[in-house]
């Protein structure tokens, strides 16, 4: 033990020699033969080195202080739980990330320069005897986790793409990475090219806040790399649905807030469940962002808080949704794309809306999940169709066709209160939605219609179908739009919520629902172009196309004048227009 913590210390020495005769622009062009010039200043300007890391191996807390102070290092706070590190080490050793405690110290040096670095420590600790000693010794003879590191100075997306972008035009190659949430810091990992002279391979943009968004591109990146681990975690996403689903049935989010850390024990009291099993659920939403670990136990994050029941914009019902009936049927999806039938019909035994007409609590939850989608109607009331005809001199009603819970309309409704609502749904669905919208001060403005699409109203000013179309094959859209056609006055406007199909392949959420449309429902998402065939079909034209939140789209249609039969659609900018 001796030696190897001897080791430690020499490693941690050369560590903090290395932070005190560095500067950024030379680091980079030590990192990056060929950046120079403009480009260098310009990536220097970007991002500053920051630290150096090591991982080392103590057998307890105070071997590590001794370590630190003989290299003249002090830390000024407690270890912080690594989750990134954890996890590499993990799936590098095969080993559960719980046995592995491995913590972060970032002791400050002072460097000639003025310039205030650190070096960053990660500390596995391996008491005596420990079976991990064998996970040590490769650790230090392959230097795994040694790295240099490179703050980002704006954590601006654009910045921060951009700063990815040129170290892989200079060989860097991605190299995983991760967010941290206990420090709420991202981390981008590359390996340096073969010809870098600053004797770490190993590099880090590091960036405050939550950028995983941006993060995942650079995932994918390194895991087009990998294809067997590509796959391996494309397979296990059912574990996720299910992870998440657990999580919201058992309640545990209700039982936790973002503000306090619970531990393992309390919480499974407070839920009424088994503590190992219950902790090893947490590690893994961990490892998700939905929940965050520290020394106190586990709290929520913004995402985990989406799926408590009193949550705002609460997600939960959608959560049970996924989990629950659609994650039945989808067990069926090879026996739709085989045959063309419904996988949910195969597995319930009849089509998803009469299943769920039948089961109060299932219909209940449907229309929950359906207005936990509502954040894409967060822009809709400012769409102009809607500030016009709230400004219209003599008032104006909006149409709401197979309008839910009444989530859009009451929304439209608290944006413009001049306007007026007619809402038409099936009988029980009106029932909840008289409800909702009479909660919200609204009755007075409502008028609840109850019957299906024939029944739609006549002369309203405004009509409106949200996420309706989807649900249905061509020739039912076509008879749909007929009826709206029939009751739309000259001068009514319609607007169509959709998640529209990308023109050019492009990653949209549109892709994930076409195929979930087609497994449950017999319906299918659309591209623009497409929908503005059946408006033309059913007398009417598409006017515009405005992008909406979780790859929406409000389609603006009006019925085709004498002159105007649809085809002034096809040159427009609505047709191929990304989401």
């Amino acid at each position: 033990m001796i030696t190897t913590l001897s080791g430690d210390t020499s490693r941690l020495r050369a560590t903090v020699d290395f932070v005190k005769e560095q500067d950024t622009a030379t680091l980079l062009r030590l990192l990056l033969p060929g950046l120079d010039g403009p480009e260098l200043r310009a990536v220097a300007e970007r991002c500053d080195f920051s630290h150096a890391a090591l991982l080392v191996f103590p057998p307890d807390e105070a071997a590590l202080d001794a370590t630190l102070a003989d290299c003249g290092l002090v830390a000024d706070t407690p270890p912080r739980p690594s989750v990134i590190v954890r996890e590499r080490l993990a799936v590098r050793h095969k080993r559960s990330a719980a046995e592995l405690d491995v913590g972060i110290l970032r002791p400050a040096v002072e460097c000639p320069d003025g310039a205030r670095r650190w070096v960053e420590v990660f500390a596995l600790t391996v008491p005596p005897g420990s079976d991990l000693d064998t996970v040590a010794a490769h650790e230090r003879e392959r230097q795994h986790e040694t790295h240099v590191a490179f703050e980002v100075e704006t954590p601006d997306p654009l910045v921060l793409r951009g700063l990815c972008a040129a170290f892989g035009r200079y060989g860097a190659v991605p190299d995983g990475g991760g967010y941290n949430p206990h420090e709420n810091g991202t981390v981008f990992y590359f390996t340096a090219p073969a010809e870098a002279k600053a004797g770490y391979r190993r590099v880090e943009l590091y960036v405050p806040g939550d950028h995983r968004d941006v993060l995942a591109a650079h995932l994918d990146e390194h895991r087009g790399r990998q294809p067997a681990e590509t796959l391996l975690r494309l397979l296990t996403g059912a574990w996720t649905t299910q992870a998440l689903a657990a999580f919201a049935r058992l309640d545990v989010a209700d039982a936790m807030d973002e503000e306090r850390s619970v531990g393992v024990a309390e919480l499974a009291r407070d839920v009424d469940v088994s503590a190992p099993n219950l902790a090893t659920l947490l590690r893994y939403l961990t490892m998700l962002g939905v929940v965050g670990e520290d020394r106190d136990g586990f709290r929520l994050t913004d995402t985990g808080t989406l799926l408590r029941a009193d949550a705002e914009g609460s997600m939960r019902a959608l959560a049970l949704m996924y989990g629950g009936p659609f994650y039945e049927s989808f067990a069926g999806l090879d026996h739709t794309v085989r045959t063309g039938q419904v996988a949910f019909e195969q597995c319930f035994g009849e089509n998803h809306f009469d299943h769920f007409a039948r089961d109060p609590g299932l219909a209940e939850l449907f229309d929950r999940s359906m207005a936990a989608g509502s954040r894409m109607f967060d822009p809709l009331p400012a769409h102009p169709v809607l500030t016009a005809a709230a400004e219209a001199a003599e008032g104006a009603t909006v149409v709401d066709i197979a309008g839910g819970n009444g989530e859009l309309l009451g929304r439209i409704l608290s944006a413009h209160p001049r306007l007026h609502g007619v809402l038409l749904e099936r009988p029980h669905t009106v029932e909840t939605a008289r409800r909702l919208l009479g909660a919200a001060g609204h009755t007075e403005r409502c008028a609840f219609r109850a019957g299906d699409f024939a029944d739609v109203p006549a002369g309203g000013d405004v009509y409106v179908l949200s996420r309706v179309l989807h649900d249905w094959d061509d020739d039912r859209c076509r008879e749909i739009l007929r009826h709206c056609a029939r009751a739309m006055p000259g001068t009514a406007d319609l607007l169509v919520v959709e998640r529209v199909l990308p023109a050019d392949g492009s990653a949209s959420l549109a892709t994930a629902w076409d195929l979930h449309m087609m497994c449950n429902v017999g319906g299918r998402e659309r591209r623009a172009d497409h929908y503005a065939r059946l408006f033309a079909d059913a007398g009417l034209t598409l006017v515009d196309r405005t992008p909406l939140p979780l790859d929406g789209s409000v389609l603006h249609v009006r019925r085709a004048g004498p002159a105007d039969n649809g085809s002034t659609v096809q040159g427009t900018k609505v047709q191929g227009s990304k989401v």
